[in-house]
């Protein structure tokens, strides 16, 4: 059953009373609405652009919090954190946010912050390819500072299983919170680069069949920026098979398959794997919780008028 039939708002309760699903209902009360036909009008002209803006989200969010800071440009004074080495030639979706912003700007100018707007883009990004919906709370503002270095220390497609679980422990997240946040991958790309050593490995975590069908867009030599997606079967689509993927030891990235690898993860991909609903669910409340990473609000930050740069 797609996840998106019927559509649910998933709800979860989270500490920064700051924020507020009503924040812009005096200041700019078309807001909301304005972000999500941006979004559709980007996902409708590039349907992997839908995966793109939750990755630019959680590379956000684990960087200084959701503040915006992966959108700002290189200056004298500013270290971008787009030519971090998770980002560079990799991180998409500037310019969708971008222009988001400048339809906002035309109707409220200096209301809505690009933290803001990023954060409704990846639920906006989820609906649009029949992934849950979920109540965003808003009254982010925007960094005035982005960290190169912390971008560099973005959990890896190559750690192992204990310190995938420590990163994101460190961000308030639960391991059900990081396989549910994982399970994004049921959309997208990823780089040759990335998989290579996985699968020319021979390794017994990974299904020999599968190996040799991505041989053939990942040559031993060469070829680092070929694209295969993380899901074979649905990459444009929002649902559970990338759990079915991991149980046949099909997950493509090695970050990917050591959720399901005889780990203290293994009975939540199953859980997953049965019940699209649950994974549905999860997924949103994990998406709020991501989203609420030491938030700038109130007097601190700014409202950015161009989103890659300080005012």
């Amino acid at each position: 059953m797609p996840l998106s039939q019927p559509r649910k708002e998933f709800i979860v309760r989270t500490a920064h009373s700051q924020l507020s699903t009503t924040f812009y209902d005096s200041t700019c009360p078309s807001a909301t609405t304005i972000i999500r036909n941006s979004i559709r009008r980007a996902i409708s002209r590039e349907r992997r652009m839908a995966a793109s803006l939750i990755r630019l989200h959680f590379h956000d969010c684990f960087v200084q919090g959701c503040d915006a800071s992966i959108l700002l440009d290189e200056t004298p004074t500013i270290q971008s954190e787009k030519t971090a080495i998770p980002n560079v030639n990799s991180a998409r979706g500037y310019e969708v946010i971008e222009a988001a912003k400048r339809d906002l700007e035309r109707v409220c100018p200096g209301v809505v912050s690009c933290a803001d707007i990023l954060t409704l883009a990846a639920r906006d990004a989820s609906v649009m390819v029949g992934g849950p919906s979920w109540n965003v709370r808003l009254g982010r503002r925007d960094s005035t500072t982005a960290s190169r270095s912390q971008a560099n220390d973005l959990p890896s497609p190559f750690a192992p299983l204990d310190r995938l679980i420590s990163d994101f422990d460190k961000k308030g997240l639960t391991p059900r919170d990081m396989v549910a946040l994982s399970g994004a991958h049921t959309l997208g790309q990823t780089q040759c680069f990335l998989f290579r050593n996985r699968i020319y490995s021979n390794g017994t975590d990974i299904d020999a069949n599968f190996a040799r069908t991505r041989r053939r867009q990942c040559p031993q030599n060469g070829g680092d920026s070929n694209l295969a997606p993380l899901d074979l079967v649905t990459p444009n689509s929002f649902d559970n098979n990338y759990f079915r993927n991991l149980q046949q030891r099909r997950g493509l990235l090695q970050s990917d398959q050591v959720l399901f690898n005889g780990g203290s993860t293994d009975s939540i991909v199953s859980e997953y794997s049965r019940n699209p609903r649950t994974f549905a669910s999860d997924f949103a409340n994990a998406m709020i919780k991501m989203s609420e990473i030491q938030p700038l609000v109130g007097q601190n930050g700014i409202i950015r008028r161009v989103c890659s740069a300080i005012n």
